[in-house]
């Protein structure tokens, strides 16, 4: 993984929730808490996720091959969509089975101070999580709401983070007032409530997760600005007549493809294209740093006698 605040903010995760499971577990096994089990289950599921997501991240720096000319890039958006899957089937769906069980089968708290306080601790753990994946994410969100950078980031792992440690710092919630309630007024069905929230927005939070790693492992394209930058960078150059159409993909959070044709007038030089074509690359990337792996194909524009264009290749490729 690249980007190193990406890195801080699983690992700040990953150490938070193999505590917090613990301590639920614990608390479940003495109490009976069915929301603490529910709990324990999900902070477990957050740890395997934030592993995979360490794994995903390791396996993505792997030197291209032939088999795979543009890298590995895209296992990082892989392992995210199988954290979605995970929070979805072992998060989301155990703790609406169990809620269900737990109203089908109601039976009273003991020791309920203790899952309350375990609670408490967890909420101020997963607090803290929550506020390094915040700051780490901050450089890259820019003037960005919270809701544009989950949605258009191309870094799979920081709104993962986000997502789950909100999901936990929610769910602890529904936890807390269900078997508060239960505690207060002795009717377990409060315990089984909060158990059914808890699966209810994990499901929801999987669903989101799952359709924004979704867009990106079919292949997202630049953003709007990005475009209109490597747009001017080309546009740049006045041996160049215009820029005929251009196309980008991410292979990679951070690594984006460009591949453009760009019109030059019929009486320039082979050796003058090839250099204003490394030229143009130059400033792409200088403009659009991401921008590593670039295709320029020139043309010629003519006019025909209807006044209609039409283009003539010349055969010179940029370097990529």
């Amino acid at each position: 993984m690249s980007t190193h605040g990406g890195r801080r903010a699983i690992i700040a995760a990953l150490l938070a929730n193999l505590g917090i499971a613990t301590t639920k577990f614990i608390a479940w096994g003495f109490s009976g808490a069915v929301s603490m089990l529910a709990e324990g289950v999900h902070s477990l599921a957050d740890s395997g996720n934030q592993l995979l997501l360490l794994l995903g991240g390791k396996r993505a720096q792997r030197d291209a091959t032939p088999t795979h000319p543009f890298g590995y890039g895209r296992e990082r958006y892989f392992y995210a969509f199988i954290v979605s899957i995970i929070l979805f089937t072992i998060g989301g769906v155990f703790s609406i089975y169990e809620g269900i069980n737990k109203l089908q089968h109601p039976h009273e708290l003991e020791m309920w101070w203790l899952p309350l306080l375990v609670l408490a601790i967890a909420i101020v753990l997963e607090s803290l999580s929550l506020r390094t994946a915040v700051r780490e994410s901050n450089p890259l969100r820019g003037s960005a709401s919270w809701i544009q950078f989950i949605r258009h980031a191309k870094a799979p792992e920081l709104p993962v983070v986000l997502l789950e440690d909100l999901a936990a710092l929610l769910g602890l919630a529904f936890a807390f007032v269900g078997i508060g309630l239960t505690a207060i007024t002795g009717n377990a069905m409060f315990d089984a409530i909060g158990t059914l929230c808890i699966g209810a927005l994990l499901v929801v939070v999987a669903i989101v997760l799952g359709i924004e790693t979704k867009s990106l492992l079919l292949g997202e394209g630049a953003r709007p600005d990005d475009v209109k930058a490597i747009s001017r960078a080309i546009e740049a150059s006045p041996k160049v007549t215009g820029l005929i159409h251009m196309k980008t993909l991410f292979v990679g959070p951070e690594e984006l493809l460009v591949a453009a044709k760009v019109g030059f007038t019929a009486t320039s030089k082979l050796s003058d294209v090839a250099s204003e074509i490394d030229a143009i690359e130059k400033r792409i990337r200088t403009a659009v740093p991401v921008a590593r792996v670039i295709y320029i194909e020139p043309d010629v524009v003519r006019v025909t006698a209807k006044n209609a264009p039409s283009t003539e290749t010349i055969v010179v490729r940029g370097r990529d």
